[in-house]
């Protein structure tokens, strides 16, 4: 797989999928620019080198249809206070006035296209679509990690440009890459979160298991339960013991959880082991957040409620490598498929 530092990219135009899907309170203020700060490296090269930068993301799921709220203006704001630089935002992602626009852009400077899921076309992975955004550009640069499980159309922009990795890409494949074939062992993963999405998390356990022993808070233990879905290996899943109110695991389960992770030279960790945003319910999380890091052990996390968490108790410099990724994490790790990494390999 080729990255940006294979190009020449000097007064090029090179355009680059981002995700800038960040959560939104009800006023569509930024919540966690986690995954934005991610980005910044990439754009900061792709500037430094005289990249006429154009960036592209979704926000949010507007189905389709322009929604005021996720409208990309506050990640133009976000950019420009990180990158100390003026952004040009436009209110399309394609079509003859983008065109026209992007014309007078200059080496060094960047534009911000709006919301890519204002378009239908995009999670329908529109080839057409996909080609009037190539038009836009002489480059793409997929930095996407977090949504390179989906086959949308601005993935299929390979099919129509000189293709590479973003710096950001380029590092989560290489850590991620790392973890899954060659981890230090013993390895132990920890998985929290919402049960929605469980089939994903089965396949990642029947695959890792192979190799790890596997932490589940109750959330996921309760749904595997209910669903009666098949362990491959259930000898080396670890299910919770107790809780507290049914929203955290309880002392005896944080005991286990921390006697497997001080013995673990590898720490994959993906959800939160209760409802962190009420206090009470934080201490399984932040015990073991804590253990991680008294382990030594190198360690990873992931996931949009993890890395807030760990970010906001001041943590996340602790852990060797926090993921962007949510389910494109998982998938990853279990061995399957990104559609978007596969266009990079294969347009």
């Amino acid at each position: 797989m080729k990255t940006i530092r294979d190009f020449d990219i000097k007064n090029k135009r090179v355009l680059v999928r981002c995700d800038f899907n960040v959560p939104l309170n009800l006023e569509g203020d930024i919540l966690d620019d986690f995954k934005i700060v991610q980005t910044l490296p990439t754009i900061n090269y792709l500037v430094k080198k005289k990249a006429k930068v154009i960036l592209m993301s979704h926000l949010g799921d507007p189905r389709g249809k322009a929604v005021k709220r996720l409208k990309l203006d506050g990640i133009k704001t976000r950019l420009e206070k990180y990158l100390k630089v003026k952004i040009k935002k436009l209110n399309n992602c394609f079509g003859n006035e983008v065109k026209k626009s992007l014309e007078t852009i200059k080496g060094g400077e960047i534009v911000l296209l709006e919301n890519l899921r204002f378009h239908f076309q995009e999670e329908k992975g529109n080839l057409d679509f996909a080609k009037k955004l190539g038009s836009l550009a002489e480059i793409f640069v997929n930095d996407a990690f977090a949504s390179s499980h989906r086959g949308h159309a601005s993935f299929r922009v390979a099919k129509f440009l000189p293709s590479a990795a973003g710096l950001l890409l380029e590092k989560e494949i290489r850590i991620l890459t790392k973890l899954r074939n060659h981890p230090k062992k013993p390895l132990v993963v920890i998985l929290g979160g919402q049960p929605k999405g469980i089939e994903i998390k089965l396949k990642l356990i029947n695959q890792i298991t192979v190799q790890a022993i596997v932490l589940l808070a109750n959330l996921v233990a309760d749904e595997l339960e209910k669903k009666s879905l098949k362990l491959d290996r259930p000898e080396k899943v670890i299910f919770p013991v107790d809780s507290v109110d049914g929203f955290d695991i309880g002392p005896q389960t944080l005991q286990v959880f921390r006697e497997k992770i001080s013995q673990a030279k590898t720490v994959f960790w993906s959800g939160p082991l209760g409802k962190i945003e009420e206090k009470k319910y934080s201490h399984g999380s932040l015990q073991v957040a804590r253990a991680i890091i008294k382990s030594r052990a190198f360690s990873v996390a992931g996931g949009g409620e993890t890395t807030w968490f760990l970010n906001n108790l001041g943590l996340a410099d602790k852990f060797n490598h926090l993921s962007t990724g949510g389910d494109a994490l998982l998938v990853f790790l279990s061995g399957e498929k990104l559609p978007g990494l596969e266009m990079l390999h294969n347009p």
